[in-house]
């Protein structure tokens, strides 16, 4: 398991498994949301499989999967009321965490500077500055 945190609220991670529950929730966690669609992933690390640790660990799992290469519009203000919602900090997953990191950037682009969202990404190794323009214009709306 290999976390990134983003903020202090915040942190992504590469696809978790139900062994790793226990220890995101000794870390302080206390909702996972899951990025990653059940079709990329095998049997023992589909989403019900962290759901059921998650919620053996007392944790609130959210299932909220990032197709590659799909608008994610509506996702991105789900994602963000999960966060805002969540009574302490969030870990959310993908395959690598890239989409975790980007879709909390579009969520995030109305209230950090784009610049600074670009320099968190990349200081947690998301380098995704060729997200700078739709970032721009997510800010703008």
């Amino acid at each position: 398991m290999n976390i990134h945190p983003l903020t202090d609220g915040y942190a992504v991670s590469p696809q978790i498994t139900p062994e790793d529950v226990p220890a995101i929730a000794a870390a302080g966690f206390r909702t996972i949301i899951c990025n990653r669609p059940d079709q990329e992933v095998t049997p023992g690390l589909r989403a019900a499989d962290i759901r059921t640790a998650a919620e053996q660990a007392g944790l609130d799992f959210i299932e909220l999967p990032l197709m590659h290469g799909v608008q994610f519009n509506r996702e991105i203000a789900r994602q963000r009321e999960t966060i805002a919602a969540s009574d302490g900090p969030v870990l959310a997953y993908c395959a690598s965490g890239t989409r975790s990191t980007i879709i909390w950037m579009f969520g995030a682009a109305g209230t950090i500077p784009v610049p600074r969202l670009l320099e968190m990404a990349s200081k947690a190794g998301y380098p995704l500055a060729a997200y700078r323009q739709q970032l721009e214009e997510a800010a703008r709306e």
